[in-house]
């Protein structure tokens, strides 16, 4: 059978009110339909060259211009349509979307001297409708090199900072606006209220889009995907992504749903044992263990490349999907609990021009014989947001607060080749990183907490022995949805007790080090 891989971008119903984002290439496109849904209403993403339909298929509220790589002079650069400007609805465009329509609408934009990225202190001059409630100095997030440098009629500056005259303007009487920053990234300290402002106050949506709705309609995609006499396999790994995932299946299709828990030999300790405890004695799911540690590690042996390493783990996971399958005769479709964050670093999800950042192992390492249609009810959710939808169809925070664990695994928690005294020295060490940490109830604040193995080798002395041993990295995040994060810090005798426990009980380390990288420019993990 054909593969089917067709995830649209809305859930399945009728028309809705909400917000349409129109992606221009942006890394960004979903955190801003996410600080949208924060906001309670519905929002869509749409490349832009599908727009103008889009808005077709939706009563439209309001119009979100997402920022981009390209220069609005580039070839190949993406074009907003003129009609987007005349429908009388509001449009807010962020830094290429506000570019872009300064230049439409008869202003001018040029490339500046220097490109601005990072945190810059924006100034407040006009309170008003889209900044309403906003300090009149905080800091906001940057990431542009062309700057608007003159308006169209009717326009005012709204805000500006030392180095962009223009960092907010807008034309209330045309409710048209834009922001040369990035509000809807963690590190615009007042992005979340000004996207509200737009979506509530501007566009004048009523904010009742609840968790409740979204894990009804996504209930309802499933069923309408897999049919009355479709089964699913679910790759269960007893995350977050997983079990809610698992939970929304079993909702739709009850006992047609298979989970299938693949021990890669690239776990945390004690992982296998608590997740069939939990999910074969305690959800009664129909669970089936397979151990595959030999083949993974035999895939692994001798690959350095991280992408080769993502796409070999992927491939393995889908072959004894398919091979599991020979017990189902209607298991026709293959379940994932992959998120949003997995995707936009993977491939250009929505048709634009957003960069690929990493394959993640869900979605860059399908062969192309796949005999699966792929279920992803989760695939344009955000962590938080799965977590909401988790809690409201029941599930105990002891699953649904657990940290992020990548589908590779510690493969990608150990840098260069996989073996499996690697994974032993990894395993031991990430786990003296999590006890420790929980222990003292630092884990609260945490998004999340593990050690990675590096190989580097550094001299060392134990006893009165010099050694020549591997390098650990703690890696601390602090974030509420993994597309962007600061690195976190603990007390330091926390800190102290964590590295002498992996130098003392982990043969093979003598030296601890923490990495201090936010996101960006850093990824959570470390390849």
């Amino acid at each position: 059978m054909s593969v089917s891989n067709d995830n649209p971008s809305s859930f399945h119903g009728a028309k809705k009110h909400g917000i349409l984002i129109v992606d221009l290439g942006t890394q960004y496109a979903q955190l801003i339909a996410r600080r949208v849904r924060e906001a309670g209403a519905w929002s869509e993403i749409h490349p832009v060259q599908n727009a103008l339909k889009a808005i077709k298929g939706m009563d439209v509220e309001g119009i979100i211009l997402s920022g981009g790589p390209s220069s609005v002079y580039g070839e190949g650069a993406p074009q907003v349509p003129d009609e987007i400007f005349e429908m009388g609805v509001p449009v807010l465009g962020i830094c290429y979307g506000m570019q872009w329509m300064c230049r439409a609408l008869g202003g001018s934009v040029e490339a500046g001297h220097e490109r601005e990225f990072g945190r810059t202190n924006l100034h407040v001059d006009d309170h008003a409708g889209l900044l309403q409630g906003v300090p009149e100095q905080s800091t906001v997030w940057m990431s542009h090199g062309d700057k608007v440098t003159s308006l169209p009629n009717g326009f005012s500056v709204m805000a500006h900072s030392a180095d962009c005259p223009f960092g907010a303007v807008g034309d209330p009487s045309r409710r048209l606006y834009g922001v040369q920053f990035h509000p809807e990234v963690a590190h615009s300290e007042h992005g979340a209220r000004v996207l509200r402002n737009f979506v509530l106050d501007i566009c004048g949506l009523s904010g009742d889009w609840q968790p409740a709705n979204i894990a009804e309609h996504l209930i309802e995609q499933i069923k309408e995907q897999v049919g009355a006499t479709g089964e699913v396999i679910l790759g269960l790994s007893g995350g977050v992504d997983s079990s809610v995932a698992a939970v929304l299946m079993q909702r739709a299709i009850g006992d047609r749903l298979h989970c299938i828990f693949v021990d890669n030999g690239l776990l945390r300790h004690g992982e296998r044992e608590a997740i069939e405890i939990m999910f074969g004695k305690h959800f009664g799911m129909d669970l089936t263990t397979v151990d595959g540690e030999a083949r993974f590690l035999e895939q692994l042996a001798g690959v350095t490349d991280p992408e080769t390493k993502r796409k070999r783990i992927g491939h393995e996971f889908v072959e004894i999907f398919r091979e599991e399958a020979k017990r189902f005769k209607n298991a026709n479709f293959l379940g994932q609990g992959t998120l949003y964050p997995d995707v936009i670093e993977s491939v250009a999800v929505h048709g634009g021009n957003t960069a690929v950042i990493k394959s993640h192992h869900n979605v860059g390492g399908l062969p192309e014989d796949l005999e699966l249609g792929l279920v992803e009810p989760l695939r344009e959710l955000f962590k938080d947001e799965v977590r909401a939808i988790g809690r409201y169809l029941g599930l105990d925070d002891t699953v649904l607060m657990r940290q992020p664990f990548p589908g590779p695994g510690l493969a990608v928690r150990i840098v260069g080749e996989v073996n499996f005294d690697r994974c032993e020295m990894l395993r031991k060490a990430d786990h003296i990183v999590t006890s420790e940490i929980e222990a003292a109830g630092a884990h609260r604040e945490m998004w999340q907490y593990f050690a990675v193995l590096l190989p580097l080798q550094s001299v060392g002395v134990m006893g009165d022995a010099r050694t020549y041993e591997y390098t650990c990295a703690i890696r601390l995040v602090e974030s509420s949805d993994g597309m962007t994060a600061d690195w976190g810090y603990l007390e330091r005798d926390l800190l102290r007790r964590i590295s002498s426990r992996i130098v003392s009980e982990v043969r093979g380390f003598n030296r601890v080090v923490l990495d201090i990288s936010s996101k960006p420019p850093a990824t959570i993990e470390w390849e």
